[in-house]
C-alpha cells in the first residue's frame, strides 16, 4: 500500500513510515501518529547477514534509505524484526511446513524478537537509529494447535512465524521487554530516536 508522501513542512513535522506492516500503522496512529505509508520495494533476498539484531537493523536502514531518496521532506522511520531462536535468525517462513518446524521447536521455549528501528531526515540527511529488543516465552502448544495456526496463513505473514496481537495471542505465555516492539515498532524507542533528531514525538500528533 502506498499513500501519498508529504508535501513541503514548515512548522510542523510529519512521518513516513516504510513499511506495507499494518500493525506497525496501527500503533503509531493508537499513539496519536497519523503516519504515511510508503512501501520501500527494497528485496530483502540481496542482504546477507547471519546475525539476527544486526541483520533487522541492515534491513531497516536500507527501506529507510530506499524511500528517503524519493522525500525532501518530513521523517522516515523504517522497521524490520526478526526473531532470534538459539542463534538463527527467524524472519518471514518460507512457506507453511517451515513454520510448522518452526512452532515445534519454539513452544515451551524462549526466543528474543529484534526490531531495526532506523529514522532519517530526508532534507538534513540527518539519522538516528537502533535495535528493540523483547524476550518472548512461547507456550507449550499441541500438535493440534500448530496446525490450527499455521492453517490460517497468519504464521507466513510475520516474522518468526508468530503475532503476539492477533491469532498467535495466546500462545505466547509472557514476555520481558516492550510490547510494542514484538508487534513491530517499539515507541519509547521512537521516542528517543526523534530527541537525538531534535524532534519531540508529541510534534507528531494530529499531523497529517
Amino acid at each position: 500500500m502506498v499513500i501519498r508522501s508529504p508535501g513541503r513542512l514548515t512548522a510542523v513535522t510529519a512521518l513516513v513510515l516504510a513499511s506495507a506492516s499494518p500493525a506497525r500503522r496501527n500503533l503509531l496512529a493508537a499513539a496519536g501518529i497519523a503516519a504515511e505509508v510508503v512501501v520501500s520495494g527494497f528485496d530483502e533476498s540481496t542482504v546477507d547477514v547471519a546475525e539476527p539484531a544486526t541483520l533487522c537493523l541492515v534491513l531497516a536502514r536500507a527501506k529507510a534509505e530506499a524511500v528517503a531518496g524519493r522525500l525532501t521532506d518530513g521523517l522516515v522511520l523504517g522497521c524490520d524484526s526478526v526473531l532470534d531462536f538459539e542463534g538463527a535468525a527467524f524472519g518471514k517462513p518460507a512457506d507453511a511446513d517451515e513454520a510448522t518446524r518452526r512452532w515445534y521447536a519454539m513452544r515451551g521455549r524462549s526466543g528474543v524478537l529484534h526490531t531495526g528501528h532506523c529514522l532519517i531526515e530526508p532534507g538534513t540527511g540527518k539519522r538516528a537509529e537502533a535495535v528493540a529488543s523483547t524476550t518472548v516465552h512461547f507456550a507449550e502448544v499441541t500438535d493440534a494447535e500448530v496446525a490450527a495456526y499455521v492453517g490460517t496463513g497468519e504464521p507466513l505473514r510475520v516474522a518468526g512465524a508468530f503475532t503476539i496481537d492477533g491469532l498467535g495471542g495466546p500462545f505466547i505465555e509472557c514476555i520481558d521487554g516492550d510490547h510494542g516492539n514484538v508487534v513491530g515498532l517499539s515507541l519509547p524507542l521512537l521516542r528517543r530516536l526523534l530527541g537525538e533528531l531534535g524532534h519531540q514525538l508529541t510534534d507528531l500528533w494530529g499531523v497529517r
